[in-house]
């Protein structure tokens, strides 16, 4: 690989609103019983916005990383739910935050903090010095609260990472594609709903997600053994358990945490990842696999050499 760099910053934003299941059984035909069972969910965070969530996440990955925000020379926020149309969200963050540089959103759903790590790299390779990385959603704004078979998925959140250059290839190995063929089986119109064929989509998620992570880490030239912990995308417990199976990784050397914040698109990987590493099950030399799968259909799987944060 091309000169890269590290994760030297990490930061995380939940808006405070907790939807459990015992609240959407008093509205919906549904049980709690149900819901975890077909998808590992026990409550979701509801509300706040985009811009707010993704400045609060981005905020702390500066602070750990112990660098200035005029220091940042590029933010990507990857997000499948902007405020608006035009400008792009990332500007009104850019400005929140006192960034320099440029700014831009990228698009690949539940694949794009992924998706936008992998470019940050890139950036990094060609000169960046610093890259605020930032995935964030806001699903219920898109969620049809009254469909008791897609209400209890989603949720809102962002999870932020600093990229620095510092001479080392942290960025080992990876894989991005996508199946425009089967974009109708996830979808969400203009001024509406998502819609979702959802055995389909399981279906596809396993077979993708495994494929990916195991190209990328063939190109890394590692082995499922020598993956110290995997970062799925957090959409559904049986997908990132069947996923993990294929791929050939333990579930205790598996990230979760959509238990408490359900599906949240492109924040669920950095959330995931900022929780392992806050709750010490992330060591300097560790390999970590990130995998995303969403919409499109889109997918993207990226090896990285944990260096243990910020160094000053």
């Amino acid at each position: 690989m091309a000169n890269t760099g590290a994760i030297a910053g990490w930061g995380t934003a939940l808006p405070p609103t907790v939807v459990t299941n015992a609240d959407l059984v008093t509205r919906l035909d549904t049980t709690d019983e149900w819901i975890v069972e077909r998808s590992g969910i026990s409550e979701r965070r509801i509300g706040g916005t985009l811009g707010a969530l993704s400045a609060e996440a981005g905020r702390k990955a500066i602070e750990r990383a112990g660098v200035s925000a005029s220091d940042v020379d590029l933010l990507i926020l990857a997000t499948t739910t902007p405020e608006m149309t035009v400008p792009a969200t990332s500007a009104t963050v850019h400005h929140a935050l006192g960034l320099s540089g440029g700014a831009f959103d990228l698009n690949a759903a539940c694949a794009g903090f992924v998706y936008a790590l992998i470019v940050a790299h890139g950036a990094l390779a060609t000169g960046a010095r610093r890259v605020l990385v930032i995935g964030a959603d806001c699903l219920s704004q898109i969620t049809d609260h009254d469909d008791r078979t897609t209400a209890f998925l989603f949720g809102d959140g962002a999870g932020a990472v600093m990229l620095e250059a510092d001479g080392s290839d942290t960025l080992e190995g990876f894989d991005l594609g996508t199946d425009g063929s089967a974009h109708d089986l996830l979808y969400c119109p203009h001024g509406g709903y998502m819609k979702m064929e959802g055995k389909e989509v399981f279906r596809r998620a396993v077979r993708a997600t495994a494929s990916s992570a195991l190209a990328a880490l063939e190109r890394a030239k590692l082995t499922p053994d020598e993956v110290d912990l995997f970062v799925p995308h957090q959409a559904n417990l049986r997908i990132i358990e069947a996923a993990a199976s294929r791929i050939g990784i333990p579930m205790e050397r598996t990230a979760l945490v959509l238990e408490h914040t359900g599906n949240t698109s492109s924040a669920s990987v950095p959330l995931a990842l900022a929780h392992a590493a806050d709750s010490g099950r992330l060591e300097p030399g560790n390999v970590v696999l990130m995998s995303g799968f969403g919409a499109g259909m889109s997918w993207a799987s990226a090896v990285v050499r944990w260096t243990g944060g910020c160094k000053r």
